[in-house]
């Protein structure tokens, strides 16, 4: 019965995605149209380009039709898998995308992995010291973290670490004609993804500080904490046997939201470092006015947060088995 009735939830669930993509999609396709500025003018800058040439080009790319002929190309090339092709690099959207997203996930992961074991333990030591001196501080500090946006942080670490203090590369991803191959070329890699890393790190740890904190002392008033201790059990065994386990639930669904979240969120450091990831990617495709690139990116980011969302309430009652599925349709 169980089986059946987890059935029914996902076939919801499912259901529910769809019509969230079908609404994305068609947001995403007006949204950029409705912009100013005429791509062709962008990929032409040259005064001696005329009124022919760029009609042509407007033909080519079919942004001479009515907006609803566009509308239903674009859906009928979408159900292809064809995102359609840059204006700007004359490639295919997908070929384009594909090509920046390793250096995303190279940058998201990494900032995701540190915060996560940092965020995790102070809030979880700030939650079972509520009150205490230790609790404050962390809290202040976590507060200012989470304030800070990431290209101010980018740019204060750069300023101080890249041009004070030149320990770090001002941007960029490699040394620029160094040759670098191999584990040279990996650790050159490194040694510029550490200020990029560290500015978005620092946002996300105040976030999982405050989550896991507020989550452990949710948990340590529950009863089987208070019968645990009544047991004898030692505090140490208390705090990561029972109390931190179950405060980690909400830390690990939220692990997965900001995974989607954080792919669409690393524009600002990616444009303050110069790092060529699809947050640089978007923002050079506004300055070029680039529909069909545009249209690629945030429907790539969109999909991301639906799917991810949807993995996670398909495995969250898994995660905790005191959750009844009628309490999720709720």
């Amino acid at each position: 019965m169980e089986f059946k009735e987890f059935i029914g939830f996902a076939s919801q669930k499912v259901i529910a995605t769809i019509i969230v993509i079908l609404a994305i999609t068609s947001v995403n396709f007006v949204m950029f149209r409705m912009a100013p500025g005429d791509p062709v003018r962008m990929m032409f800058k040259d005064p001696r380009i005329g009124a022919e040439e760029m009609q042509l080009v407007r033909e080519k790319f079919g942004l001479d039709k009515s907006m609803p002929v566009q509308f239903l190309t674009y859906i009928k090339e979408l159900s292809k898998g064809n995102l359609g092709t840059s204006f700007w690099q004359r490639r295919p959207v997908t070929e384009v995308i594909l090509d920046r997203l390793p250096n995303t996930l190279k940058l998201v992961l990494t900032a995701l992995c540190i915060a996560t074991i940092i965020g995790t333990l102070l809030g979880a030591m700030a939650g079972w010291k509520s009150g205490s001196r230790f609790d404050s501080t962390v809290m202040t500090l976590s507060l200012s973290a989470y304030s800070v946006p990431a290209f101010a942080m980018g740019m204060v670490l750069m300023l101080l670490f890249a041009y004070v203090f030149p320990v770090f590369p001002l941007g960029g991803i490699h040394t620029p004609a160094s040759g670098f191959t191999g584990f040279a070329l990996m650790k050159d890699t490194l040694w510029h993804l550490v200020l990029p890393a560290t500015s978005l790190t620092f946002w996300f740890t105040g976030e999982y500080v405050l989550l896991t904190r507020n989550s452990m002392i949710d948990v340590l008033d529950q009863d089987y904490i208070t019968t645990a201790r009544v047991k004898g059990i030692g505090e140490k065994q208390v705090l990561y046997k029972h109390a931190l386990r179950n405060a980690l639930l909400p830390v690990v669904t939220a692990t997965g939201i900001h995974i989607a979240f954080a792919i669409g969120g690393v524009i600002e450091a990616e444009t303050v470092f110069s790092w060529p990831g699809l947050g640089r990617l978007t923002y050079e495709a506004v300055l070029k006015r680039d529909y069909p690139l545009l249209q690629g990116i945030f429907l790539f980011f969109s999909l991301s947060i639906v799917v991810i969302n949807l993995i996670v309430d398909l495995t969250y009652r898994f995660i905790d088995p005191r959750i009844k599925l009628g309490d999720k349709d709720n």
